[in-house]
């Protein structure tokens, strides 16, 4: 998962980051072999993925390859919005972190010491060795970033990766969202519909709830699904229709949102409002070299 850059330009609020080569920027990727980069990241996941169940670990994919891989109907706007897949990012307990280096290790990676020493118990990354994939992201019980995402307890409610919901949070919990995480979530709600179940679509009340007791995590996560929407506009492989059911699907996951009850410590936090930092500042992880 890419951390914040003091390099990073941004556009409307929103953190760009340089295109790959090959990639315009809002839409049309002229690399012919741009589908073969995503079929190597998806099927590297789900060799990992089936590879670990085989060896006693539970892992689910997320991030963008797990978007790419829930979106076979409208998978092709990842190449139509240039959106590049750097690397492969996986979910799992804490209860497998000390399987994890011998499993990856054994498949061709190599760990990060340094995030294995000091941040292992949560995360741990690892490197590919001149192959198709840069690295392996694991995150362990939580994503722990601008928010808190936990997905104890969900993993197995979906399979080979995180249900939509979470992936959804993943994306909209970031403070200083990236250009790409915008595109990933266009992606996900022009396929899927909102509803109230886990599979195949993104749970509105699970949402909803994960929101109602942390009035930072809902102000962040309503102000990015505000930017998406206003961001719409501006990638012309959207057809009319593409907009319209996305800026449909924000709508009513909003509704959702504002509609669920509140906790006592919300309602206080939100008197408080902007004022007061309200998200974790997200560290760039210096890959193997201590700060």
């Amino acid at each position: 998962m890419d951390q914040l850059r003091d390099k990073d330009k941004y556009r409307h609020n929103v953190r760009m980051t340089s295109q790959p080569n090959g990639f315009n920027r809002f839409g049309g990727q002229q690399m012919p072999e741009a589908d073969k980069d995503y079929e190597n990241f998806v099927s590297e996941a789900l060799r990992i993925v089936k590879l670990a169940e085989e060896n006693g670990i539970l892992l689910r994919i997320m991030g963008a390859v797990a978007i790419r891989y829930h979106c076979p109907t409208f998978g092709h706007l990842y190449r139509d919005m240039s959106r590049a897949l750097t690397d492969l990012d996986f979910a799992t307990y804490g209860k497998y972190k000390q399987k994890l280096k011998p499993f990856f290790t054994g498949l061709g990676y190599v760990s990060n010491e340094f995030m294995l020493k000091y941040y292992g118990n949560m995360r741990q990354l690892y490197y590919g060795q001149g192959g198709p994939i840069p690295q392996c992201d694991i995150f362990l019980d939580k994503i722990d970033m601008s928010h808190v995402v936990d997905f104890k307890g969900r993993l197995e409610l979906d399979s080979p990766t995180l249900t939509l919901a979470d992936l959804f949070l993943e994306k909209m919990q970031i403070n200083k969202i990236n250009e790409k995480d915008i595109k990933d979530t266009i992606i996900m709600l022009r396929e899927h519909e909102v509803g109230d179940q886990e599979k195949n679509m993104v749970n509105k009340k699970y949402v909803a709830k994960a929101l109602s007791d942390d009035w930072g995590f809902y102000y962040d996560v309503t102000t990015n699904i505000k930017k998406v929407k206003d961001y719409l506009p501006n990638f012309p492989s959207l057809s009319s229709d593409d907009k319209d059911i996305v800026a449909k699907r924000l709508d009513e996951l909003v509704t959702e949102i504002e509609g669920c009850p509140k906790s006592f410590g919300w309602k206080m936090r939100a008197r408080v409002g902007t004022s007061k930092q309200w998200y974790k500042e997200v560290e760039e992880v210096v890959r193997g070299v201590q700060k």
